[in-house]
């Protein structure tokens, strides 16, 4: 994995008006007095969750700002602050992503471990989410499998941008949630490689020749400008590249990973092999 000083490398900034809020709730609960025990039971939080928004980690969901607001004498300062934070639904660090998902004319996301979050089902993403390590509450969860499953509108946005995946085999045989799950998800991969604006291709398990020996990335195209952002994820690292060679690097390494994979028409055929064999 890249380090995340290296240059042409940048951190997600969406979390600044979440961290703000963090800050503004513990100023206030402190001021006051008042436990985090206290807030949670008064906003149908979890403790610890509370614990998460004071830290900037979370965004403040539900009525927990106006709530707070009242309880700790913030005189509508929680709240103003609150209207700050983009995407609260979400996890922080993901925001910026999300926003460049959102408005990008093109997605390319190759993927070697398991299927990628636009095309997983509900129950399928419950099972990703069931083997992280530490393990998630209930509460943590559910926010994560609602942002997930938010967006796959990518998919029919207008104007359609283009999207392309390259899956690996071996990633496609994984049964997480087991052999039920992973069969109905193979099906809705199906039916999204039906659509005109959308092409999946499968890796072969015994090539050869692999330009993706790096990792996993999604390479997106801004609408405007036509350049390139390149997202990157491992490790508890999380990172954006912008800048010439490496956008330009890894549009060449997907260029290549599309020639080494099956052709569309013959991985769509393939993955219902595989759907029909569980």
């Amino acid at each position: 994995m890249v380090n995340n000083r290296r240059n042409g490398a940048r951190r997600g900034s969406a979390g600044g008006a979440a961290k703000a809020f963090g800050v503004l709730l513990r100023f206030y609960r402190e001021k006051a007095k008042v436990s985090r025990s206290v807030i949670a039971d008064e906003t149908g939080y979890s403790t610890s969750l509370v614990a998460m928004v004071e830290a900037g980690d979370r965004g403040p969901r539900g009525n927990l700002a106006p709530i707070a607001d009242k309880l700790l004498g913030a005189d509508g300062a929680l709240v103003v602050v609150a209207k700050e934070v983009i995407g609260s639904s979400s996890v922080i660090w993901f925001e910026d992503y999300l926003t460049e998902e959102q408005k990008a004319s093109a997605l390319y996301q190759y993927e070697p471990q398991l299927i990628p979050g636009l095309l997983q089902t509900e129950a399928y993403a419950r099972a990703v989410y069931q083997q992280a390590t530490p393990s998630m509450g209930e509460e943590e969860m559910e926010e994560y499998i609602t942002t997930r499953l938010a967006r796959p509108q990518l998919f029919t946005r207008k104007p359609l941008p283009t999207i392309s995946f390259v899956l690996e085999e071996s990633a496609l045989k994984k049964r997480l949630g087991g052999a039920a799950v992973l069969k109905e998800n193979l099906l809705h991969i199906l039916e999204v490689g039906k659509l005109r604006n959308v092409e999946i291709q499968v890796m072969p398990e015994d090539t050869e020749c692999h330009a993706g020996l790096n990792g996993s990335f999604v390479l997106l195209e801004t609408r405007k400008e036509h350049s390139h952002l390149v997202y990157v994820e491992g490790q508890d690292s999380r990172y954006f590249l912008t800048e010439q060679p490496q956008t330009s690097n890894v549009a060449a390494r997907y260029s290549i990973l599309r020639a080494q994979a099956y052709t569309p028409n013959q991985s769509l055929r393939l993955i219902e092999k595989m759907a029909a064999q569980l």
